[in-house]
Parts: structure tokens; sequence; C-alpha cells
């Protein structure tokens, strides 16, 4: 599997975006082998499980020049590096507790020479800042998710879209997200015709303000 599955998908795609897609699995694979960030078997398939996942994102909300997105629980840089190839001119920061993850991540960054992208070895909850969108893949149940990033989405939305979370989920996810009115959830098969999207969502819950 490579790049070309991306391409399919986004085929107005500058030189340098394919170059840089292009580009993920030979740095992907080359720092798995120092450390271990992406499962042995995921590896070969980084371009269906982890890039084109990644930019499922994408096919919901197009981000605007200058919006800035935080990646929580980044891990290997998903879906933070997909996104930033995709959005040159947004900015991403990348969160991850675990240092040797944001190694690798700030490796492949430089390697991609992404000007972008910002990484962090740090707990969300000790982040600063503010941000039109929170990102992530799954890393806890919503409402944990949701006290994690309180406080860190700017009020002042620039999209269509309310400013809020866009997060990567699978499988049945009614009752995590019964308390959520506001909820919106988008099958990625709407998107992506792979069997390996079948119960994967994004899932979009606008913040709410007081006053």
């Amino acid at each position: 599997m490579t790049a070309e599955l991306v391409f399919k998908y986004f085929p107005n795609l500058s030189d340098l975006q394919q170059k840089h897609f292009i580009l993920l699995e030979e740095l992907y694979k080359d720092w798995n082998q120092k450390i271990n960030v992406v499962s042995r078997k995921d590896i070969d398939e980084l371009y269906l499980r982890h890039v084109l996942h990644s930019t499922g994102i994408a096919k919901v909300q197009q981000f605007k020049d200058g919006t800035s997105v935080l990646d929580v629980g980044t891990g290997g840089g998903f879906p933070g590096i997909p996104l930033a190839i995709l959005f040159p001119e947004v900015q991403f920061t990348l969160v991850d507790s675990i240092g040797k993850k944001i190694k690798v991540v700030k490796e492949v960054i430089e390697g991609l020479e992404l000007d972008n992208v910002t990484a962090i070895n740090a707990r969300v909850e000790e982040t600063k800042g503010e941000y039109d969108f929170i990102v992530s893949r799954a890393v806890a149940a919503m409402p944990t998710f949701v006290h994690w990033v309180k406080g860190k989405i700017k009020k002042e939305s620039q999209h269509e879209r309310r400013n809020g979370i866009l997060y990567l989920k699978g499988g049945d996810l009614a009752e995590e997200l019964e308390g959520y009115k506001a909820i919106e959830m988008y099958d990625l098969t709407d998107y992506f015709d792979d069997p390996f999207f079948e119960t994967k969502k994004v899932v979009y819950l606008p913040m709410k303000y007081k006053g």
C-alpha cells in the first residue's frame, strides 16, 4: 500500500504535498525500527490505518488559513501530521505525554521540513493556549476528553462550523455520547470505500460558552 491511496481521495494535492505523503512511509519505517510507535502490523498498512484515517477529519472540516489546531494524544503524529500536510497554512500543535512518541514526531516533522507543526511532550492539561479546533484519535471516552481540553478552545469562530472537537472514533458510540445534544457524527464510509472504515466516524462536538 502506497501514498497513491491518499492521492486517490485527494486528487488536487500540490507536488510538495505529494512528496510529503510519499516520504511518510520511509520516515516512519526508519524511526519505528528505533522507537516502536506504530505496531508492526500497522506499519505495513500505514497509509490506510494511519494516514488516510487521519485525513478523514479534512473530509468533514476544511480549515481556513491561519486556523490553530491542537492534536491531543498524538502518538506517532496522527492525525496531526497528515492534516498539517493537507493544510500548510494552518498551525498545528501536537501533544503527547510519552516522550519517545514525541521524539519520533519531531523527527518526522524535521524530515518533512514542516514549518506549521509544533510537538510538545506534556499532558494536555499542562499545555497553554487556545485553539480553533481540537482533534484526536480515540485517546479517551468523550466525557474524559472534554474534561481534559476544558478552556482550550477559542470563543470566536472563523468557520461556519463553531469551534470545537473533531474526534476520530469507532464502534458503537451511542452510550458514550448520549449526554451530548449538539453532537454530529460522520461515517468515514461516506468518503472512503475500504472496509477498514466500516465502523469509523468523525465525531464533532461544538463547544458551548456561557454569557
